[in-house]
C-alpha cells in the first residue's frame, strides 16, 4: 500500500492502461476458448450418436454454464459405452488442443443424478476412469464436462513481471521527460519550457527578453525545477528559503510564488499549483 500511494496518479494510470489491455486480451482468448470447447462438444455428442446408429437426432445446442464448464445435451434418449466415451472426448479434445485436465459427468435427465464420471488429468496415472466396461442402458442423459484449471505460477509471474516493467518503463519516461523540460545549458543555465533559468545569476530569460528575480524568487525557483510535478509542502519550502536564514515568515511564501507566476505566465506548459492545505507543486505538460 505505501508503494502504490507513493506512486503519481500518471503512473497509476498508465499501469491501469496496460492491465486493461491485458484484461482485453484475456477475454478475447477466453471466448475463443469457449467457441473452440463447443466445436468440439458437438463433434463428441455427434460421434456418440453414431455409436447408437443414430445419424437423424440433433446434438442440441451446447450451453456455458460457468467459466470453463459446459454442458452437451441431445435430442433423443441413447446409450453411453464409458470406454467409447473416454476415447471420444480424449481424441477430440485433444484434435481441438483443449486442455488435458478436465471432468465429465454423465448426468440423468430425470433427477439429475450422476450416472457415470470420470477425470482426465494430463499426467496419465492420475486420472480417474473407473468402470469404464459397464454400459448405460438406454435413457435421457446430458453431460457436463468441467475443464480443471490447473494453476500456473508462470501467469502470476507474467503480472508481476509486467506491473514491473510498466513502473520502471514510466520512471525512464519521467527521467527523460524531466531532461528534455530542464536540461542544464551553456553558462550553467536551465531549461524551463521557453524560458532560460540563470540562478547564479537571479534571472529568467524568454526570447531575449531579461527577466530579473529576486534570490528568493530564484531560490523558489530552483526547488520547483529540481522535483518537477512534484507536491513540496509549505513547510519545507519556508526552511529551505527562509528559516536557514534565520528567519520565520507567515504570508511571505504565497507572495513571492505569486510573483514568480507572473513571472512565468507567458508560457502555458508551466504553472505553478497550490495543493490547498499542503503546498505547491511546479506542473510542467
Amino acid at each position: 500500500m505505501l508503494f502504490v500511494s507513493c506512486m503519481s496518479k500518471r503512473t497509476i494510470f498508465y499501469i491501469g492502461i496496460i492491465l486493461i489491455l491485458v484484461q482485453l486480451i484475456s477475454c478475447k482468448k477466453a471466448n475463443e476458448f469457449s467457441e473452440k470447447v463447443k466445436v468440439s462438444l458437438r463433434n463428441v455428442g455427434h460421434q456418440l450418436l453414431l455409436t447408437n446408429q443414430d445419424s437423424t437426432s440433433l446434438v442440441l445446442p451446447i450451453k456455458e454454464l460457468s467459466k470453463r464448464k459446459y454442458e452437451l445435451t441431445f435430442q433423443s434418449n441413447l446409450q453411453v459405452s464409458p470406454d467409447s466415451l473416454v476415447s471420444i472426448v480424449k481424441r477430440s479434445f485433444s484434435q481441438s488442443e483443449l486442455p488435458s485436465n478436465y471432468r465429465i459427468e454423465v448426468k440423468e435427465c430425470l433427477n439429475d443424478e450422476v450416472a457415470y464420471s470420470y477425470e482426465m488429468m494430463q499426467s496419465e496415472e492420475n486420472a480417474i476412469v473407473p468402470c469404464k466396461g459397464r454400459v448405460l442402458p438406454t435413457n435421457c442423459y446430458f453431460i457436463e464436462v468441467q475443464f480443471l484449471k490447473k494453476e500456473n505460477s508462470n501467469q502470476y509471474f507474467f503480472y508481476g513481471f509486467l506491473f514491473l516493467i510498466s513502473v520502471l518503463g514510466f520512471g525512464v519516461y519521467q527521467t527523460k521527460k524531466r531532461k528534455t523540460v530542464i536540461d542544464t545549458g551553456s553558462n550553467n543555465s536551465l531549461t524551463l519550457g521557453s524560458f532560460k533559468f540563470y540562478p547564479e545569476q537571479n534571472k529568467l530569460i524568454k526570447e531575449a527578453e531579461e527577466i530579473p528575480l529576486s534570490k528568493k524568487e530564484c531560490e523558489l525557483l530552483t526547488i520547483f525545477i529540481d522535483r518537477p510535478n512534484e507536491v513540496i509542502k509549505r513547510e519545507e519550502l519556508m526552511k529551505k528559503v527562509w528559516e536557514e536564514n534565520g528567519v520565520v515568515v507567515g504570508r511571505s511564501l504565497d507572495t513571492y510564488i505569486s510573483k514568480l507566476r507572473k513571472k512565468l505566465k507567458d508560457d502555458r506548459s508551466i504553472k505553478i499549483t497550490n495543493i490547498h492545505g499542503v503546498g505547491y507543486k511546479l506542473e510542467i505538460d
